[in-house]
C-alpha cells in the first residue's frame, strides 16, 4: 500500500507520460517556443548593467546674506526640518551645502519612489517653511539615468573657436537634438559667451574651456533620455554625426568620450564566454553517456531553454547585459543537469531491456518527484534575490527572475521534449549499435577485398591501396573511439567501486564523517577575513578620469568678495548637485571667471602633456570649469586597446607623474559602474555640532590613514581657514559634517579599507563626534546585510518547498544541514585567485545552494525508492551510490567546465564575472565530494534520531 502510494505520488509529478502520448503536439509546442525565442532574442538590447532609478530633488535657495552661519540658521536649517517629514514617503538621505547667501539641499529618495511624486512632496513641504521674505527658491528634479552617452570634440585648423561655436549652435546641436533618444545636447567651451553675457541663473551658460589631445576645441555632450538604451542612442548619434561630417569638410568631429565601446566589448565578451560554456558543458557529457543520440538530446535542451528564457526576458523588458548574461551562463549547468538526469535514467532502463516507450515512461516516473522538487527549490532560492529592497533589488531583479524562469523552462524541456526524443532516438541498446557498426565495417572490408582481386592495372592497384588506407584510417578512428569509450567505462566502474567502498566505510564511521564536514565548514568560515572584501571589482576598462582643483587667488578679505573654499576642494562626495549649483562664484566682485578658467586651462594643459607622454594613452579630453566651478576640471583619458599595462597600473603611473604638480589637488578616478552621484569609493563622515572640532578631528584621522599603503588621493572636504565665518558649511541628516575621501590603489579592497579606517578613527573621536560611512563605503555594509537576509529567506523558501513536496521533514532537514558544505570550496577559490568577496561572489554562493540541494535530493529520493521496493537501508544506500554517482558527476563536471571560460577571466569585464565563476567552481567541487558521503550519513543519523524520539 505504501509503495503504491509513493508510485502514485511520482506519477502525479510526471507530465512526461502526457508528452510521450502526444509526441507531435510536444514537438510543435517547442518549435513554436524556438521561433518565438529567436524573435525575442533579436529584440533584446545590449547594456552593461540594469537601469536603476535614483530619484533626487535639489532645492536651491538664495537670499541677501553675507554670512554663511546666518544663511545656515535662516535658510538651510528650516528647510531641512520641513523636509524631514518626507522620511515616511521614501526619503533616505538629506544633505546640504551652505554658502554666504545660498543653500543647496539635496534630497535623495529610495529607488522605488516616483520622481514626480517626490518633487511634489518637496514642494508641499516647503510651502510651510518660514523663510526670510527675500528668499528665492528653485526646485530641480534629477534623474541620474539621464546621463551623458557620448561627447564629441569639434576641431579645425582653419576656423576660430567662435566660428566653431556658431556651427555647433546653428547646425550640429539642433540636428542631434531631434533624435528621439536624446534629451538634450550641452555645448562645452562656448566661445560666444563673454563675461558680461554669462547668465549664471540659466543652466549650461556657465563658461568652460575644452581641449582634445591638448588642442583647444569646442565640444558637445549628448545626454540620453532616462529610458533610452545607451548603445541605441550612441549608434544613432554616430550615424548623424557621420552624415554631418561629410557636409562639413572644414571641421573635424572627433569622438571624445563614450562608454558605449566598453559596453559593447563587455557584453560581447560575456556572450562569447556563454557560447564556450555551452560547448564545454556538452563536450563533457559524451564520455559519460557514451551515446551520440543521448548527448544530442541533452545538448538540444540548452538552446531551447535559453530561447524560452529570452521570451520571458523580453516580456519583462530586460536587456542582454552583464547581470542577465551571467544568469544565463550559470544556469547552463542546471539545464544540462535536468536533461542528463532524465536521459541517463531512460538510457539505463533501455540497457535493462525495456522498450523505448516503456523505458521513457518508467525512467521519468522514477525521478519525476526529484527533478520537480530540485527545480522548484532552485527557483525558490533565486526568487528572493529578485525582490531585495531598494537599489540592490532593482539591480538584481533581472538576475533573480531570469534564473528562476530559465530553470522552470529547463524543467519543462527535460520532462516533455527530452523523453519524446529519447523514445525516437534511443531505440537501440548501445551494444547493439556498436555490433551493427562492426558488421557494417567488416562488410565494407570484404567488398574492398573483392574489388582489389579484380584490379589488374598498376593505377588501379594504387587506388585500391589508397582505399584500403582510407578504410584502415576510418576503422582505426572507430576502434580508437570505441577504445576510449571502453576505457571511460572502466574508469567509471573503478570509481563506482571505490565510492561504494568509501560509502560503506562512511556508514561505519559516521562520527568521523560528521567531524570532517564540521571541520570543512569551520575552515571555510576562518578564511573569510583573509579574502579581500569589496562592492564590485575594479575593471580594466581602458579609460579613467582625472579631476583637479586649482586654488583660487587671494581675493579681498571681506565676505562680499571672498571666494568659496569649495573652489579648493571638490563638492562633498555622493552629493547630487544640479547644474549651476555653484554659479554664484562668478558673481564675485571683479573676480573674473575667465581669468580663473584660463589658469585652470593651463593646469589642464600641464596634466595633458604628462598623460599624453605615455605610449599607452590614445587620447585625452579635458573640461576646465567642470561642475560650474572655474577652478575645477575633469580630464577623460582613453587608453589604447593594445597596451602593456592594465588600467590600474597606468592609473598608478599617472598619480606618480602628477604628484610633481604643486598646490593643485589631483585625483585619478575610476569611471563609476552606475551614475549615483558618488565620487571616490572610500568615504567616511564626521558628524557633530562644532565645526572646528570636526575639522581638527578629520585632520588627525587623515594623517593616520595616510600612513596606510593603498589610500591615494586622500582629501578632506570642505577645507577651512576661518571657523567664525566659514565660506561653506555642509550638513548630513541635519548635522554638520566633514568628509574624508580617498581612492584605493590595487592591493587593498574597499571592505578592508573601511575596517582599517574605522579602527584608526575610533580612538581619535572626541565626545559629540560621530563617525559614519558614505558612498560605496556605506553600500558595502548594506549589500552584505541585504544579501545575508536574502540568503536566509532563500533557504527558508527552499526548505518549505521540500516539505510540501515530500510531506515530511527528513529530506529537507538533511538538505539544510548539508548547505554549508560549499563554503570551504568557494572561499578557497576566492582566496587562491584573490578575487573580491562582494556582490558577484555572493550570487555564486546562492547558486551553490540550489546545486547542492539537487545532488542531495538525487541520492535521498532513490534511497527511498529502493527501500520501498524491499531493500534494507544500508543496501539501498550502497546501490544508490552505484546508480546515482554517474549523473551527479556529469552535472558537476558540466557545470564546472561551463564556468571555466568565465573563471579564466577572458575579455572585457572579466574582472566582474570572474568571482562568480570562481566561487561556483570551488564550492561545487568540495560540496559534491563531501555531499556524496555526508548526505547518506546524515540521512541515517537523523532517521535513527527520529526513531529514538518516537520511542
Amino acid at each position: 500500500m505504501k509503495q503504491s502510494k509513493a508510485k502514485n505520488l511520482r506519477q502525479r509529478w510526471n507530465i512526461s507520460r502526457w508528452a510521450i502520448a502526444q509526441p507531435w503536439l510536444t514537438i510543435c509546442f517547442w518549435l513554436t517556443v524556438v521561433i518565438a525565442g529567436f524573435f525575442a532574442f533579436s529584440s533584446l538590447k545590449y547594456g552593461l548593467f540594469p537601469q536603476v532609478s535614483f530619484p533626487v530633488v535639489v532645492v536651491q535657495a538664495t537670499a541677501n546674506f553675507d554670512n554663511t552661519i546666518e544663511t545656515e540658521t535662516q535658510i538651510t536649517t528650516p528647510i531641512e526640518k520641513a523636509v524631514k517629514i518626507l522620511e515616511t514617503k521614501g526619503m533616505y538621505e538629506l544633505r546640504s551645502s551652505t554658502y554666504p547667501g545660498q543653500a543647496v539641499i539635496n534630497i535623495a529618495f529610495t529607488t522605488l519612489s516616483n520622481l514626480t511624486s517626490a518633487t511634489a512632496d518637496v514642494e508641499t513641504a516647503l510651502k510651510q517653511v518660514p523663510l526670510p521674505p527675500e528668499t528665492n527658491l528653485e526646485i530641480i528634479s534629477l534623474d541620474l539615468n539621464e546621463s551623458a552617452a557620448i561627447s564629441y570634440a569639434i576641431i579645425s585648423n582653419s576656423k576660430t573657436l567662435r566660428e566653431l561655436t556658431a556651427i555647433a549652435q546653428n547646425q550640429i546641436i539642433p540636428t542631434i537634438s531631434e533624435l528621439p533618444e536624446v534629451l538634450k545636447v550641452n555645448l562645452l567651451g562656448d566661445a560666444s559667451l563673454k563675461q558680461k553675457d554669462t547668465d549664471t541663473s540659466l543652466p549650461n551658460t556657465f563658461p568652460t574651456l575644452v581641449s582634445f589631445n591638448n588642442q583647444n576645441a569646442i565640444a558637445f555632450q549628448v545626454v540620453k533620455r532616462a529610458n533610452a538604451n545607451t548603445l541605441e542612442a550612441v549608434s544613432k548619434v554616430e550615424a548623424t554625426v557621420a552624415k554631418m561630417q561629410s557636409e562639413l569638410p572644414e571641421i573635424k568631429l572627433v569622438l571624445a568620450e563614450t562608454q558605449a565601446d566598453y559596453i559593447q566589448e563587455a557584453t560581447q565578451a560575456t556572450i562569447d564566454a556563454l557560447l564556450l560554456a555551452i560547448i564545454l558543458a556538452v563536450a563533457v557529457i559524451f564520455p559519460f553517456l557514451r551515446n551520440f543520440s543521448a548527448t544530442i538530446i541533452t545538448a538540444l535542451a540548452i538552446p531551447i531553454s535559453l530561447l524560452g528564457t529570452c521570451i520571458v526576458m523580453a516580456i519583462f523588458g530586460f536587456n542582454l547585459e552583464t547581470i542577465t548574461l551571467l544568469a544565463l551562463a550559470i544556469i547552463i549547468g542546471i539545464i544540462v543537469d535536468d536533461a542528463i538526469v532524465d536521459v541517463e535514467n531512460i538510457a539505463r532502463h533501455l540497457e535493462a531491456g525495456e522498450t523505448p516507450k516503456q523505458a521513457a515512461i518508467n525512467g521519468t516516473d522514477e525521478i519525476g518527484l526529484t527533478v520537480v522538487a530540485s527545480t522548484c527549490t532552485i527557483a525558490a532560492v533565486f526568487l528572493p534575490v529578485a525582490f531585495m529592497g531598494d537599489t540592490l533589488g532593482q539591480f538584481f531583479q533581472p538576475f533573480g527572475l531570469t534564473v528562476s524562469a530559465a530553470v522552470l523552462i529547463s524543467l519543462l524541456v527535460a520532462r516533455t521534449l527530452s523523453p519524446v526524443l529519447a523514445v525516437w532516438w534511443l531505440n537501440e541498446v548501445r551494444s547493439q549499435k556498436l555490433e551493427g557498426r562492426r558488421h557494417k565495417a567488416e562488410g565494407r572490408r570484404q567488398k574492398l577485398e573483392e574489388n582489389n582481386n579484380e584490379v589488374r592495372s598498376q593505377k588501379a592497384e594504387g587506388r585500391s591501396q589508397k582505399l584500403e588506407g582510407n578504410y584502415d584510417e576510418v576503422r582505426s578512428s572507430f576502434y580508437n573511439l570505441e577504445s576510449l569509450l571502453n576505457q571511460t567505462q572502466k574508469w567509471e566502474n573503478t570509481l563506482s567501486n571505490r565510492y561504494q567502498k568509501l560509502l560503506n566505510w562512511s556508514l561505519d564511521n559516521r562520527k568521523i564523517v560528521i567531524a570532517i564536514a564540521l571541520l570543512s565548514f569551520i575552515l571555510g568560515v576562518t578564511m573569510i577575513p583573509l579574502i579581500p572584501k569589496g562592492l564590485v571589482p575594479q575593471l580594466d576598462r581602458g579609460e579613467f578620469n582625472i579631476t583637479y582643483t586649482y586654488p583660487l587667488p587671494n581675493f579681498a578679505s571681506n565676505t562680499e568678495n571672498a571666494p568659496s573654499p569649495q573652489a579648493t576642494q571638490a563638492p562633498a562626495n555622493n552629493s547630487f548637485f544640479a547644474e549651476g549649483a555653484f554659479n554664484w562664484i562668478s558673481d564675485l566682485t571683479k573676480s573674473p571667471t575667465r581669468i580663473l578658467l584660463r589658469k585652470s586651462r593651463r593646469v589642464a594643459q600641464q596634466i595633458e602633456e604628462k598623460v599624453l607622454s605615455s605610449p599607452e594613452v590614445e587620447s585625452v579630453f579635458s573640461i576646465a570649469g567642470f561642475q560650474s566651478e572655474p577652478n575645477r576640471g575633469k580630464i577623460y583619458v582613453k587608453l589604447k586597446k593594445e597596451r602593456s599595462f592594465t588600467t590600474v597600473q597606468i592609473q598608478e603611473q599617472t598619480r606618480k607623474a602628477l604628484s610633481e604638480l604643486k598646490n593643485i589637488s589631483v585625483s585619478v578616478e575610476d569611471i563609476p559602474f552606475v551614475e549615483t552621484g558618488a565620487g571616490k569609493p572610500f568615504e567616511v563622515m564626521l558628524l557633530g555640532d562644532n565645526l572646528e572640532i570636526l575639522y581638527n578631528t578629520a585632520q588627525k584621522i587623515q594623517t593616520q590613514i595616510a600612513k596606510i599603503p593603498g589610500f591615494v588621493d586622500l582629501t578632506i572636504a570642505p577645507q577651512y581657514n576661518n571657523f567664525d565665518n566659514p565660506m561653506e558649511i555642509t550638513h548630513r541628516a541635519q548635522k554638520q559634517v566633514i568628509y574624508i575621501t580617498a581612492n584605493l590603489s590595487d592591493g587593498i579592497a574597499l571592505g578592508n579599507a573601511i575596517d582599517l579606517a574605522v579602527e584608526i578613527a575610533q580612538p581619535i573621536l572626541p565626545p559629540g563626534v560621530k563617525l559614519d560611512l558614505g558612498g560605496d563605503s556605506l553600500r558595502v555594509g548594506e549589500v552584505f546585510g541585504s544579501f545575508f537576509v536574502t540568503l536566509g529567506f532563500s533557504i527558508v523558501c527552499m526548505l518549505t518547498v521540500l516539505v510540501l513536496l515530500f510531506g515530511r521533514f527528513l529530506e529537507p532537514l538533511v538538505v539544510g544541514l548539508c548547505l554549508p558544505l560549499s563554503i570551504v570550496g568557494a572561499m578557497l577559490g576566492l582566496l587562491f585567485t584573490q578575487s573580491d568577496f562582494g556582490v558577484i561572489s555572493l550570487l555564486g554562493l546562492i547558486f551553490l545552494l540550489g546545486l547542492l540541494d539537487k545532488n542531495a535530493l538525487l541520492l535521498m529520493d532513490y534511497i527511498n525508492q529502493l527501500r520501498q521496493s524491499g531493500l534494507d537501508r544500508r543496501q539501498a544506500i550502497l546501490q544508490t551510490g552505484l546508480v546515482r554517482l554517474r549523473p551527479i558527476l556529469m552535472t558537476t563536471s558540466s557545470t564546472v567546465l561551463g564556468m571555466l571560460p568565465i573563471a579564466l577571466g577572458l575579455g572585457a569585464g572579466a574582472e566582474l564575472r570572474q568571482p562568480l565563476a570562481v566561487a561556483i567552481i570551488g564550492g561545487l567541487i568540495t560540496s559534491t565530494l563531501l555531499s556524496l558521503i555526508v548526505v547518506p550519513v546524515l540521512y541515517t543519523l537523523l532517521e535513527d534520531w527520529w526513531r529514538l524520539k518516537l520511542r
